[in-house]
């Protein structure tokens, strides 16, 4: 046991009892970074198992979620530009993808928050196997509305607005839509997110300082917490920081 964890433990416990649940986010974004550089760092980690150890953090931050209070979570998990990255980590993330989806449908914890998984992007991008196992796993939690968690796979938030300009132009043109009709609540109603509440908090791991992409849409007015911790990293402390950061904050919705 390593001699900080008491203390860590009783921080935990002093910033906890400060945090009230009336104020609680209800939804909750994250920006997974630094599973790569975690996995540099170590020496003899190859990039997978970096990856491997993220997804251990994402399990434990969604029971922290459950805990809290937190009703929806949304992560990024792989961007459209990722595919560019060396064919060896694509296929290995690609495969941890489906064995991850397929085993949801199996997940006690899963079944037992009553938490409903669902996958956004452009999903067509992905192998056929990846998304079958998306497939079991919405369908196997499809009946949930207590909880809710969105991982974004194959996402870019600019290729999210113009897919939904597609749509919102395919409505006008079959006459369902009047072009002066078209406002805010059109363009969220036609985005991956469709009928979500925006999120209240944006947090990204890794020291980096931006969006990359991630729901630009909807992050118009997201409070951002930036956190150094790589992603494989991120302590229990780390996440009630970013909450009390939250809590903290006189929130503007205009300059």
């Amino acid at each position: 046991m390593s001699v900080l964890k008491p203390i860590y433990d009783l921080y935990e416990w002093y910033i906890s009892r400060n945090l009230t649940p009336e104020n609680m986010p209800k939804h909750v974004a994250i920006i997974m970074d630094g599973n790569r550089r975690f996995s540099k760092i170590q020496g003899n980690m190859n990039a997978i198992d970096g990856h491997k150890r993220g997804i251990n953090t994402l399990e434990r931050v969604l029971d922290w979620c459950v805990d809290l209070g937190i009703e929806i979570v949304t992560v990024y998990a792989f961007s459209t530009e990722n595919f560019k990255r060396s064919k060896g980590e694509v296929e290995g993330l690609m495969q941890l993808f489906k064995e991850n989806f397929e085993g949801i449908a199996k997940n006690v914890k899963i079944h037992k928050n009553k938490v409903r998984i669902k996958a956004v992007g452009q999903l067509e991008l992905l192998p056929d196997d990846v998304r079958e196992a998306i497939k079991i796993a919405e369908d196997s939690t499809a009946s949930y509305d207590k909880r809710l968690v969105n991982i974004a796979i194959g996402y870019d938030g600019r290729l999210e607005i113009v897919d939904a300009i597609k749509k919102i132009v395919m409505d006008v043109e079959a006459g369902k839509l009047d072009i002066n009709d078209i406002n805010e609540r059109s363009v969220s109603s036609n985005l991956y997110t469709a009928g979500l509440d925006d999120p209240n908090l944006i947090i990204r791991t890794s020291g980096e300082e931006r969006l990359s992409g991630f729901l630009l849409w909807q992050s118009s007015y997201s409070e951002l917490y930036f956190c150094d911790s790589l992603w494989p990293e991120l302590r229990k402390v780390d996440f009630l920081r970013a909450l009390r950061s939250y809590q903290q904050r006189e929130r503007r919705f205009g300059i």
